[in-house]
C-alpha cells in the first residue's frame, strides 16, 4: 500500500514540475495570490514538520551515541546549516550571473548547470525519503506531498525567473526526474537510521532557505492574506487529519 501511494505521490510531483509554467497567473507582479497561499503552507511546513523532526532526529543520535568526525553532539543542525549555507552559496552565483547579463556581459553556462545540479540533489533526496524517512502512512505521505507540491511550484517560478528558457527546455524534466530516480533509490536501497537523520538533516537547511527566499518576497509584493490563509489551511489540515 506505501509503495501505490509514493508512487502516485511522485507523479504528482513530476506533474507538478512539468505542467506549473503553463499556470500564467503565476507569473503577474503583484505576486498571485496563490504563490502567496503556497508559500504559507511551505512556512507552516517547516514550523510544524521540519523543526520538529530535525529535533527528534537529534535526539535519536544522541541517544544513540552517534559521533562523526568529533563533531559532538549536534550533527544535525550542523547537516542543515550546511545545507543551507551551500545552497545560499549557489543562489548568490546564479544572481550574480543574471546581474551579468542585464550588463550585456556574457553569463558562465556553468552557473545554470551547477543550480540545476544543486536542486536535482534536492529533489533526490525529497523522493528518497518518501518511502525512507518518517513518512510511514498514507496520512503522513499526504501531508508530505502536500505541502511539498506547493513549495515545487514556488521553486519552479523562480527557477524559471532565473533561467528562462534554460529551465523549460532542460531543467524542469532534470527536476521531475530527479523525484522519480530518488523514489526508485528508496525502493532497493536502505541507508541507517544515522544516515536517514544526516540526509533529512541537509535538506531540512536547503528546504528552511528555499521557503523564506521563495515564499517571503518582499520586492514582489506578497499578499499577506493570502500567505495567512495557506498558513492556516496547512495547520488546520494538520490538526484534523
Amino acid at each position: 500500500m506505501i509503495y501505490l501511494v509514493s508512487f502516485l505521490c511522485v507523479a504528482g510531483f513530476i506533474v507538478v514540475h512539468l505542467f506549473s509554467r503553463n499556470v500564467t497567473f503565476l507569473h503577474t507582479i503583484p505576486r498571485s495570490k496563490v504563490l502567496s497561499v503556497a508559500g504559507g503552507v511551505s512556512i507552516a511546513y517547516v514550523f510544524m514538520h521540519i523543526l520538529p523532526e530535525l529535533h527528534m532526529y537529534q535526539d535519536e543520535l544522541h541517544t544513540s551515541e552517534f559521533h562523526l568526525f568529533g563533531l559532538g553532539d549536534y550533527h544535525v543542525y550542523l547537516a542543515s546549516l550546511l545545507g543551507l549555507s551551500a545552497f545560499y552559496g549557489l543562489e548568490r552565483m546564479a544572481k550574480g550571473t543574471i546581474e551579468k547579463g542585464k550588463r550585456g556581459e556574457d553569463e558562465n553556462p556553468w552557473v545554470f548547470r551547477t543550480h540545476i545540479l544543486s536542486f536535482f540533489f534536492y529533489n533526490f533526496l525529497i523522493g528518497y525519503l518518501l518511502l525512507r524517512g518518517e513518512n510511514r502512512d498514507p496520512t503522513e505521505l499526504f501531508l508530505y506531498f502536500f505541502a511539498l507540491s506547493v513549495h515545487f511550484v514556488s521553486n519552479d517560478h523562480a527557477l524559471r525567473q532565473t533561467h528562462k528558457e534554460e529551465y523549460d527546455v532542460y531543467g524542469r524534466y532534470l527536476l521531475a526526474g530527479a523525484v522519480a530516480a530518488g523514489w526508485l533509490t528508496g525502493i532497493f536501497v536502505e541507508v541507517s537510521e544515522h544516515g536517514v537523520a544526516l540526509l533529512f538533516s541537509i535538506l531540512a537547511g536547503t528546504m528552511i532557505l528555499n521557503v523564506l527566499k521563495e515564499e517571503l518576497p518582499e520586492e514582489r509584493e506578497s499578499n499577506f492574506w493570502a500567505f495567512g490563509v495557506g498558513v492556516l489551511l496547512y495547520t488546520i489540515l494538520l490538526y484534523v487529519i
